[in-house]
Order: structure tokens, then sequence, then C-alpha cells
């Protein structure tokens, strides 16, 4: 869909130089792959940030949600995606229940 090269082995990316932390991303995605992390460089102090690239499932969604075309999702004949899981499932509404926010569980040290 988009003409940016993928970095290799990568389901999902973001573009953080046109990221403008309006949720939408992380609203839409049902695995729960993204998340918003605190960024006090970014426009709204947060920004959209791949949490579990491995439970991404390319559908798209995220990327044609995103107003500013700063994600991007890997073509599925360069990539082999996951396939939903319940756990996948039940860590998006954890997300969404948390305001949009990385979990305490996927920060990094």
């Amino acid at each position: 869909m988009s003409n940016v090269e993928a970095p290799l082995n990568t389901p999902v990316w973001v573009d953080e130089s046109r990221c403008k932390a309006c949720d939408r991303c992380v609203s839409v995605c049902p695995a729960g792959v993204l998340a918003m992390r605190q960024d006090i460089h970014s426009t709204l102090g947060s920004m959209a940030t791949v949490i579990h690239p491995t439970a991404c499932i390319g559908c798209n969604d995220c990327e044609l949600s995103c107003p500013d075309f700063a994600i991007f999702v890997a073509d599925k004949k360069e990539y082999k995606f996951a396939k939903l899981s319940d756990e996948a499932k039940e860590r998006q509404e954890r997300i969404i229940s948390n305001n949009y926010k990385i979990l305490d569980e996927d920060k990094k040290v």
C-alpha cells in the first residue's frame, strides 16, 4: 500500500516523525499489538509504539485508520502473520481499558 521499505522481519512499524498521538491505530487493533507510550518530545506527550509485533494479524486496520500515514504493515507476501488469539484479544481489551496506554507488564525496564 505504501512505497516505504519494510524493515526486515517486521510486521508493523511506526514512523515517529509523522505520528501525532491520536490513538486511532491503537483503538482499532484487534490483537493488542500497539499502545501509546509516554514521549515528552511528541505533539501530545505520547507516541504509538509496537509492543507485541508477533501478535500482528496483518489486518491493516491500524494503517488504514492513521490520518497521518505514520503506521505501516508489511505485505502479506513478505511476512507470515499470526492468527488472532484469545490472549491477544484480552490484551487489546486491557489496553483500551487503560486509555490506550502501554500496560505496566509491557514496559521495558
